[in-house]
C-alpha cells in the first residue's frame, strides 16, 4: 500500500468542478490535527484524506482513536487546531460558514435521543428545514418526503415517546434527510439497535448511498461495511491504513485480527467459496453478490 502521505496532493486551494460532482458532498482534510482544551495530547495528528462525492467510507479504529472527533470536523462542530478541513471546497475555518457546512453534512449519532428535539414525529422532522428558513410549503414537502423515505409517514402525528428504539433512529435519519445534505455521517448509529432494526436502518443507508449521497460510517461491526467503497483505519489519532474495502476484507484472518478486528461471516463464506472454486475472487463480500454469482 502506498504511504498515507502519498494518498493525495498537498493542495492549498481545494475545489471541484460542479460538472464532475455527483449529488454527494466532497470532504477533504489536509494536515488536520485536533487537541481538546486541557488535554495532554492531540486526539488527531496530521490527518490527510480525501472523500469523493458519492463515496461510502467505513471509518474504523479502537475506542478513543479519534473517529468521532474526525466526524465533528467534517460537520464544523469542531475546527482543526492545525491544518484545514474543506467541505465542497469551503474551508470550515472561514467566517460564517457553519450553517452552510451543516446544510451539506449531517451527523446521525449513536443515541437518537441526542438529536430528537420535538415531542411529535412530524414536528421533529420539520426542525431542520425550519432552521434553514425555508417557506412553509417547502417544509411540509420535505417532511412528507423524509418520513415516507424512512417508513414513518403514517406515524407522523404520534408522540416521539411512543416509538421504539429503531423507529427513533429512523426518525433521526428523517430529520437529517429533510435538510437534504450531500453527506451523511454515521457515528455508530446502529450500535444500540437490535439485529432486525439494524438491518432495516442499514438498508435505508444503502438506499441513500444509491441516490448519490456521500456516507462516512463509524462502526465496530465489519458486517456493516461490506457495501462500502473504501475503508480508513484510525489508530491513536493517525490514519494507519486506507484502501478498498474488498481488499481489506480479503486479507488473512490473522492480518485483520492484528488490526483489532474479526472478519465478518459473509467474508469468511466468500473465502471458502473461492477456495473450492464455486465463485471467483472478484466476487464481493456481500450476500447479494454471492447469491448472484451462485445463481449464474
Amino acid at each position: 500500500m502506498a504511504p498515507v502521505s502519498a494518498m493525495l496532493p498537498r493542495w492549498r486551494l481545494y475545489s471541484w468542478s460542479t460538472n464532475l460532482m455527483s449529488l454527494g458532498t466532497t470532504l477533504y482534510l489536509e494536515g488536520a490535527e485536533f487537541q481538546y482544551q486541557e488535554a495532554e495530547k492531540k486526539i488527531l495528528k496530521g490527518i490527510d484524506l480525501e472523500i469523493r462525492a458519492g463515496e461510502w467510507i467505513a471509518l474504523l479504529g479502537p475506542n478513543g482513536s479519534g473517529k468521532s472527533t474526525l466526524l465533528k470536523l467534517f460537520n464544523a462542530l469542531l475546527l482543526p487546531s492545525q491544518g484545514c478541513c474543506f467541505i465542497d471546497g469551503i474551508n470550515t475555518k472561514e467566517t460564517n460558514v457553519s450553517e452552510i457546512i451543516r446544510s451539506k453534512v449531517s451527523i446521525i449519532f449513536q443515541n437518537p435521543e441526542d438529536q430528537i428535539v420535538a415531542s411529535v414525529v412530524e414536528e421533529d422532522t420539520a426542525f431542520g428545514p425550519e432552521n434553514l428558513g425555508l417557506p412553509s410549503p417547502e417544509i411540509k414537502k420535505r417532511v412528507k418526503e423524509a418520513l415516507t423515505e424512512v417508513g414513518l409517514w403514517e406515524m407522523r402525528k404520534q408522540p416521539v415517546s411512543s416509538l421504539s428504539g429503531g423507529q427513533k433512529q429512523r426518525l433521526a435519519l428523517a430529520g437529517v434527510l429533510a435538510i437534504k445534505p450531500g453527506a451523511l455521517l454515521l457515528d455508530e448509529a446502529m450500535s444500540m439497535l437490535d439485529p432486525s432494526s439494524r438491518k432495516s436502518f442499514l438498508d435505508l443507508i444503502k438506499r441513500e448511498h444509491g441516490y448519490g449521497r456521500t456516507i462516512v460510517q463509524v462502526t465496530h461491526r465489519l458486517e456493516e461495511i461490506v457495501d462500502s467503497d473504501r475503508t480508513f483505519i484510525i489508530t491513536d489519532g493517525e490514519l494507519s491504513w486506507h484502501g478498498n474495502t474488498e481488499t481489506f476484507l480479503s486479507m488473512s484472518d490473522d492480518s485483520i485480527k492484528n488490526m483489532g478486528f474479526a472478519k465478518p461471516p459473509v467474508a469468511v463464506l466468500k473465502e471458502e467459496l473461492v477456495k473450492n472454486g464455486t465463485v471467483a475472487m472478484s466476487t464481493k463480500s456481500n450476500i447479494a453478490d454471492i447469491r448472484e454469482k451462485l445463481c449464474l
